[in-house]
């Protein structure tokens, strides 16, 4: 009886031990991705087209690269930064997630640094456009843009057309920072005036009273930045104070002309010239097949958010297959760097010196095609870096 026990106790501990044993093999078959984006709050609708486009790759390219099985696990931080850290520090303690994405605004992917230095585990940015984030863990990777690329570019065009003066409306966290530096730089080192500065909070901003100070001032244009998500808002208010009938146009980077958002603005968003690294408009064959493959998923067109989010989790896939399913974060960011592609927005790649993204920029006017506006390109900047970075 005794010795019958004892082999059934051996028997259970070695069912256990090969259960355990499968669930690791399982585990290393499984690359978990924590993607962390706002889906609530104001910074919802680019939480929710990264999520589109991510599940949009994963459908065209299947789930399983190099012999790995992809899994993302979705949270929402509501571009909050507490929450982004503790879903991150849940999502790399308790899922064990290889890699962490996403981040709708500089102050979550600031919040997640730390993390992913201590954890090794890489982390795609896909939206958050300050300069300096690449420079909070060697772990972080962005697809996205930087708020520089876009600021010089437009302050540099306003001087060439003629622009003489202008006041500045941007929101007040470091990417409305970033903004106004680079395109002051520009704008006045060519011989623009900034008649009036205006800076509006990040979290639910009436911008009615400083559009009549913006009014006022009676620059030539409006040099405006509010993130993804806010154009919306400001357009409607900026044609109830009539500035669209004054002839102060709207200039800026293209957060502001999203295109997610641009077809709800009505006609006042139209002649609004800004630089960005997106248009759907985008002439390219790659982005005509993205622009209808996300349009028949989703009943809705495409923004440059979604693009960052595209090609992030094209960049995982690429790494992967390049690391021949190797998921640990140096081999991964080794990987990342320097890689080179055909995006929907143009050719992009991965500085290998800042693990930052290097793209075109376009000079972009509103217009309408078919009874729909778009962000229409006209002048394109090639391969550029980040300012930010560039300078030192």
């Amino acid at each position: 009886m005794f010795i019958r026990q004892k082999m059934m106790i051996q028997t259970a501990a070695a069912g256990l031990l090969l259960g355990a044993s499968a669930l690791a093999a399982q585990a290393q078959d499984t690359v978990k991705i924590g993607l962390i984006v706002p889906m609530t709050g104001g910074q919802a609708s680019t939480g929710k087209q990264i999520d589109n486009a991510v599940k949009l790759y994963m459908q065209q390219h299947g789930d399983t690269v190099a012999g790995k099985k992809i899994e993302v696990i979705l949270k929402d931080d509501a571009a909050v930064p507490d929450n982004t850290k503790r879903l991150a520090q849940e999502l790399i303690v308790n899922d064990k997630v290889n890699i962490i994405a996403g981040f709708g605004v500089t102050p979550a992917a600031f919040a997640a640094a730390p993390l992913a230095t201590q954890a090794k585990v890489p982390e795609v940015v896909m939206a958050a456009g300050t300069s300096v984030i690449t420079e909070k863990s060697p772990y972080i990777v962005r697809t996205s843009f930087t708020l520089g690329q876009s600021s010089t570019i437009i302050g540099d065009w306003a001087v060439k057309n003629g622009i003489k003066k202008v006041a500045t409306l941007t929101s007040d966290y470091a990417p409305g920072h970033d903004a106004l530096k680079f395109f002051k730089e520009h704008f006045t080192a060519g011989g623009g005036q900034i008649v009036e500065e205006v800076k509006v909070p990040l979290a639910n901003p009436d911008f009615a009273p400083f559009l009549q100070r913006m009014k006022d001032a009676k620059p030539d244009a409006m040099f405006v930045f509010v993130p993804a998500g806010q154009g919306g808002n400001f357009m409607k208010q900026y044609a109830e104070r009539g500035l669209d009938k004054s002839g102060i146009k709207v200039i800026g980077p293209g957060d502001v002309m999203d295109d997610d958002l641009l077809n709800g603005m009505g006609d006042s968003a139209l002649g609004a010239v800004t630089a960005h690294i997106y248009s759907a408009a985008h002439p390219s064959q790659v982005n005509k097949d993205f622009v209808t493959a996300y349009k028949k998923a989703y009943n809705q067109r495409p923004g440059f958010m979604a693009v960052g989010g595209y090609d992030g989790i094209h960049l995982i896939y690429e790494a992967l297959k390049k690391t021949g399913g190797k998921a640990d974060g140096d081999s991964l960011i080794a990987a990342m760097k320097g890689m080179a592609w055909e995006s929907p927005r143009g050719p992009i790649s991965i500085d290998p010196e800042t693990r930052d993204i290097v793209q075109n920029v376009y000079i972009r006017k509103v217009e309408k095609k078919d009874g729909e506006l778009y962000n229409v390109e006209f002048e394109t900047f090639k391969d550029v870096k980040d300012p930010g970075k560039t300078k030192k």
